[in-house]
């Protein structure tokens, strides 16, 4: 349905009886192209007069949003159906949280942030000519967190806990589930306020909100949400390691949006499997990377409005308890008090017993589980730089390498279509196991690993990739010694897959007679080229 949806974020898969074909004049075995042709000329012969009437008055996307409300598909809005509109638009929605027990423990947490480096910004190169101070000026004041410190209830945590189905170690479950993905495409850019966080949400929304007061638990794009696995078990205590994807919406009216995305928030949680003990809490943005934050901004008030897009260095960004959470007041067997906060506000002493984990993963283990469940692409390994060409040397394979201006399995990506579609699809996945090594990296770091002579055959090799790079992500087939044997840029590879089949060079295109997605076919056809290039310089 290339002709319907040209976009990979808006592709999906309808599946017709041979009767319902047979109406829209189309034998069984007709070409694709007249499929997709017929298919939307004579799309409103499969709709009823009311249906037809909704098409045309609210649109493709319009009918598509209000058939998401329409539960009982009768083509009308109850109360109960329109309930959660009405919620959005009257910041009804109330927060889900246990009623305080004041003789519950509480957990004291301090915020550090270190605010963006602004040198890092690629606009920051032309001294930010043409951007005006307004734009930037939530991120220019943005210098401190909201809240350096914070105290809060211990069971608050619940919402960390595995679900009670016996996970193993490193199986990972989903605290926010993710509502997004490459058929639904992604969330309004303007827009100022979040929505009232529910469930869940609550207490990632509290944390967050120490850093700023206008966090979205839930990003603009895929994939959104939390996802968390038990790293550890005692007797009585689970160390869970999470993943969070969220953003901040910086500026306020009548200055125009200014989003502000890092890769990712990770960390960790030592709790008790009842919930009412936390031992250990940390939530931090990874600052190993040259650049950790995707920032994107309008000039205008609509979804049309011209954006600009930049990426730089966050430097500290993170949440950590002060120590074990503590009880205000202790009692004895026959609930006298024995003990209470002092009231300075400083906490009750006490020392805790060593916990001796019974089963434990590593924390590098743990985090690539989250990983491959936020990005289905990383089943297979994706080797540093340099590494990734000692192991080709030595596994005869080529590198399969992906140059991009921003982390591809993280949020500050420029990679986002990419990944969602081929580089996860089964096929592709299977051959990039089989015959290469694959790798991805940073525009900015083979820069600075070209620059830095202290190995040539380094330098070499950034040098031979950047040569090949264009904006803003270069997928590239290249030989153990770092030789391009092949490669295409991604702006190139999403037009020529949105084209219709038959305006493509045959050369480019292998559509199979089952649907075969038009992206996977192009990229498995891009691999395999690379692989017959090759072919004269890895013979034994």
């Amino acid at each position: 349905l290339l002709q319907i949806a040209p976009h990979p974020a808006k592709r999906c898969l309808f599946i017709f009886p041979l009767d319902v074909l047979a109406r829209m004049g189309i034998n069984s075995r007709g070409a694709r192209v007249d499929f997709c042709r017929k298919f939307q000329q004579n799309l409103t012969c499969l709709l009823s007069p009311i249906q037809e009437l909704a098409l045309k008055s609210l649109g493709n996307e319009g009918l598509f949003l209000f058939s998401s409300l329409d539960t009982n598909k009768d083509l009308y809005l109850s109360p109960e159906e329109f309930k959660p509109i009405a919620e959005k638009l009257t910041g009804s929605e109330s927060e889900e949280e246990e009623t305080p027990d004041p003789h519950g423990e509480t957990l004291s947490i301090v915020a550090k942030f270190q605010p963006l480096v602004m040198e890092t910004m690629t606009k920051s190169k032309d001294g930010f000519l043409g951007i005006s101070h307004v734009a930037l000026s939530g991120l220019r004041n943005w210098t401190a967190p909201a809240a350096p410190m914070s105290v809060l209830l211990a069971r608050q945590f619940k919402a960390f806990l595995p679900p009670k189905n016996n996970l193993e170690l490193g199986d990972p479950w989903w605290i926010i589930p993710s509502e997004l993905n490459i058929f639904t495409g992604y969330l309004s850019n303007n827009r100022f306020y979040p929505p009232a966080p529910k469930g869940k949400e609550v207490i990632i929304h509290k944390l967050l909100s120490m850093f700023h007061p206008r966090p979205f638990v839930r990003t603009r794009f895929a994939p959104q949400g939390a996802v968390a696995c038990i790293q550890a078990s005692s007797s009585f205590y689970y160390s869970i390691a999470f993943r969070i994807h969220a953003e901040f919406q910086l500026n306020e009216p009548p200055n125009f949006p200014f989003w502000f995305s890092p890769g990712q928030f990770t960390g960790y949680i030592v709790l008790a499997k009842d919930s009412s003990h936390v031992r250990d809490f940390r939530l931090f943005v990874p600052n190993n990377r040259s650049l950790n934050v995707d920032m994107e901004w309008l000039y205008g008030a609509s979804e049309s409005s011209n954006m600009e897009v930049d990426i730089g260095y966050l430097p500290q960004m993170e949440l950590e308890s002060t120590g074990p959470s503590v009880p205000s007041v202790i009692h004895d067997e026959n609930g006298n008090v024995l003990h209470s906060r002092d009231p300075s506000g400083e906490p009750i002493q006490f020392v805790f017993e060593e916990i001796s984990w019974q089963q434990e993963i590593p924390w590098q283990e743990a985090a690539h589980r989250l990983e491959v469940a936020m990005y289905p692409f990383k089943k297979i390994s994706y080797l540093p730089f340099t590494e990734a060409f000692e192991r080709a040397q030595a596994e005869k394979k080529l590198v399969h390498s992906i140059l991009l201006w921003g982390a591809l399995d993280d949020q500050s990506c420029s990679g986002r279509t990419l990944r969602e579609t081929v580089l996860e699809s089964s096929p592709v996945l299977a051959l990039l196991n089989q015959s290469f090594i694959s790798s991805w990296s940073l525009v900015k770091e083979l820069e600075e690993l070209q620059s830095n002579r202290e190995n040539e055959f380094y330098s070499k090799l950034a040098k031979l990739h950047l040569e090949k790079y264009n904006f803003p992500v270069e997928m590239i087939i290249c030989l153990p010694n770092g030789t391009v044997i092949h490669h295409i840029n991604a702006n190139y590879f999403l037009d020529i897959t949105s084209m219709k089949p038959e305006d493509v060079e045959s050369s480019i295109f292998s559509f199979s007679t089952n649907f075969e997605d038009p992206s996977t076919a192009t990229y498995l056809q891009f691999l395999k080229e690379g692989l017959q290039r090759a072919q004269p310089y890895l013979q034994p």
